[in-house]
């Protein structure tokens, strides 16, 4: 460990210390809450069975909220990440483009969903255009940020026999950057589901709408139910998102053939 090093240390410490100052970060008081936290996992503990069938149909309604949320976000998205990527574009294009998506992504998706439920009301539908929203901000900039690292010598050499630029993205960018996109869809779905398990806090539907609701008049017992059903879905949807990643990324990342276990 080198001075430098230590120096370097040592002004970390010292912006946590003046960091949790100032937000009023007190150890003690966690560990004079950790009773409670007994408290309430007891009570999650004397789950009440008769609720997993409303618990599966709220987790159906969520996952099709973020499958279409997912699917126009990120058909929305291709487009203007084409239009955002320096390699490709003026700056009098790709800037205003970048500013737009900037603004997209400036809102998490639970501030989308309380004012899509003030333009569109209570229920699912508001939820949905809240994912798309966020999905665009997102896959955009990574899928920009993909197309600004494709290698230039394929794209000069299409370039040079006289090809449009549709023509050269048709060939060269969508091809290059199709396996990255296929991944952030995922990524993006997998995201996506986590995060419209809790726009039913503002009643823009899924299953979160019912877990608030448990939590708000103290059952704890019912919320238990609705949130194991939640982490069920994602390890199910994690496990295929990395059989999907090791046949269709890795292996054409890597030109070899992954055997799936």
């Amino acid at each position: 460990m080198t001075p430098k090093n230590n120096i370097i240390i040592g002004i970390i410490v010292a912006l946590l210390v003046a960091a949790s100052y100032n937000v009023d970060a007190n150890p003690m008081e966690f560990v004079d809450g950790l009773p409670n936290l007994v408290i309430i996992i007891d009570e999650m503990l004397q789950v009440e069975p008769k609720y997993i069938p409303t618990a599966f149909l709220a987790m159906f309604e969520t996952i099709q909220m973020a499958f279409i949320g997912t699917v126009v976000g990120v058909a929305i998205a291709l487009p203007l990440s084409l239009l955002a990527a320096r390699n490709l574009n003026s700056k009098f294009v790709y800037a205003p483009t970048r500013a737009l998506l900037a603004a997209t992504r400036t809102f998490p998706s639970i501030l989308w969903a309380l004012l899509f439920v003030i333009m569109v009301g209570l229920g699912p539908f508001a939820g949905v255009l809240a994912i798309i929203m966020y999905t665009v901000g997102f896959i955009a900039k990574l899928q920009y940020e993909v197309i600004e690292t494709i290698d230039s010598d394929p794209m000069d050499a299409v370039s040079s026999i006289g090809v449009s630029k549709l023509q050269l993205i048709r060939y060269v960018v969508i091809p290059e950057s199709a396996s990255h996109l296929l991944s952030q869809i995922l990524y993006m779905f997998d995201y996506n589901v986590r995060q419209t398990s809790i726009l039913g806090l503002v009643g823009a539907g899924g299953i979160g709408f019912y877990i608030i609701n448990y939590i708000k008049f103290f059952e704890y017992g019912k919320a238990a139910i609705f949130m194991i059903v939640v982490l069920v879905t994602v390890l199910i949807i994690d496990w295929v998102s990395v059989k999907v990643r090791d046949k269709y990324i890795i292996k054409s990342q890597h030109g070899m053939e992954v055997t799936i276990k």
